[in-house]
């Protein structure tokens, strides 16, 4: 398999290393597999019966097909040691719980897959990961990538703008992990981090490649989970093709959703489900594009006003806009709806939800969606939002207690790119 840019009408052809180890491609934009691979359902089903390790493993191997088979299987069962769950709230409704990894966000599935690969593919060189955050992606970087070998991790989160134990969790672990806290917002650090990448002459001194949804070894495996997904719900309702509720800030996570379905996943489709920040709500209806500055809510990981990933739905649908508005609804929300979800999520069914799976339950209950959501987080990570709203504090599980507990150390910097780039050079 090679991968070309969604930028790049000629569809030029990189290989897996190079396109992983770019990040961004050499015009700026995404790279996506150049052809989709097949899925045999009844083996996708088969696989999930035995573990999810073992189902994401024959879908690893179908689309990293060059990548010796073996060698794919050890990341893969080394990568997804955690479980995951479909869970029944009550009244039909149903959401996949995507939280139970080691940092306690999805972002575990594709940061776990992509450390691991990362360290499987690199030759021996230095290399600097350098990622920008809005929440959890940094604590799943951070911990996915932890002591890989030749690997530093450089990450950029917005000061005050991420949740304490977020925070805790980016900047207690030490060793190659170098936090960097802007003073900015989550557009400023994305902005900040696509400068480094579009800089030759520092490229040409530090080797650098990206752990956000844009890179294809954190974006791919994203895809794996929807399959799991899918037999989890079929399983438990006996119904078929649902649809997948999906809170979206990156939009990482819901094309993943779009690629699995191009692979043979039958599924109805999405809903892009949004807080405050609705640039992709607003384009489905409105069929103007419209970035702007993110506004910060109770679901910061979600606080992008300028999602990279656009390019890759828009490429996805062949930039046809009715295509995307077939596959993908559009849903958003406010703080104060996000609150009150919370609230009744717990009154009605005794379950407690982060402010960003809180979302995907408004989605489903206000659109009449047959399907599910995706839970992104545990409720522990936002206890500051949901014990004053549920009226109970959340657990905090063993992992997440003693990253509280522990010294954090970054460093302070401007929201400004010959800042990063001088720091980068410095390192």
């Amino acid at each position: 398999m090679k991968y070309f840019s969604t930028r790049d009408k000629s569809q030029k052809c990189f290989a897996l290393a190079d396109a992983a180890f770019m990040g961004l491609a050499p015009d700026g934009g995404l790279f996506l597999p150049e052809r989709v691979p097949q899925i045999d359902m009844a083996r996708v089903e088969e696989s999930a019966a035995v573990s999810y390790a073992d189902m994401a493993i024959y879908l690893a191997q179908s689309i990293f097909d060059d990548v010796d088979a073996a060698a794919l299987e050890r990341v893969v069962r080394d990568a997804y040691d955690f479980p995951i769950e479909m869970r029944e709230l009550g009244d039909g409704l149903h959401t996949l719980e995507l939280f139970q990894g080691p940092t306690h966000a999805f972002k575990d599935f594709g940061a776990r897959f992509m450390g691991r690969m990362t360290g499987l593919l690199n030759d021996g060189g230095k290399l600097v990961i350098l990622t920008a955050t809005s929440g959890d992606t940094g604590s799943a970087v951070a911990n996915g990538f932890y002591g890989v070998e030749g690997v530093r991790v450089v990450i950029l989160y917005p000061d005050g703008k991420v949740s304490p134990l977020q925070e805790a969790q980016m900047t207690t672990l030490g060793g190659n992990i170098h936090p960097l806290k802007v003073k900015g917002n989550f557009d400023d650090c994305q902005r900040m981090v696509k400068s480094m990448f579009r800089d030759e002459a520092l490229r040409k001194k530090v080797r650098i490649t990206s752990a956000n949804s844009i890179n294809l070894l954190r974006w791919l495996p994203q895809s794996f989970y929807y399959f799991y997904g899918y037999y989890a719900w079929k399983r438990m309702t006996g119904r078929d093709n649902p649809e997948v509720v999906v809170p979206s800030g990156n939009y990482g996570n819901l094309t993943a959703g779009m690629f699995a379905r191009r692979m043979g996943l039958p599924l109805k489709g999405f809903v892009a489900a949004s807080n405050a920040n609705d640039v992709v709500p607003e384009f489905l209806q409105s069929e103007v594009y419209r970035p702007r500055a993110s506004v910060q809510t109770v679901a910061n990981a979600m606080d992008v006003g300028d999602p990279s990933n656009f390019e890759r739905m828009m490429q996805l649908c062949g930039e046809d806009i009715t295509a995307l508005r077939s596959e993908v609804r559009g849903f958003s929300c406010s703080d104060e709806e996000i609150k009150q979800a919370i609230a009744e999520i717990y009154n009605k069914y005794r379950y407690l939800s982060d402010p960003h799976s809180a979302v995907g339950y408004l989605a489903t209950k206000q659109l009449g969606v047959d399907g599910f959501w995706l839970s992104t987080a545990h409720a522990a990570k936002f206890g500051e939002v949901v014990e004053p709203v549920a009226g109970v504090a959340p657990e905090l599980p063993k992992s997440l207690a003693e990253a509280v507990g522990r010294e954090r150390k970054f460093t302070s910097i401007e929201a400004k790119e010959e800042v990063l780039a001088a720091y980068l050079r410095e390192m």
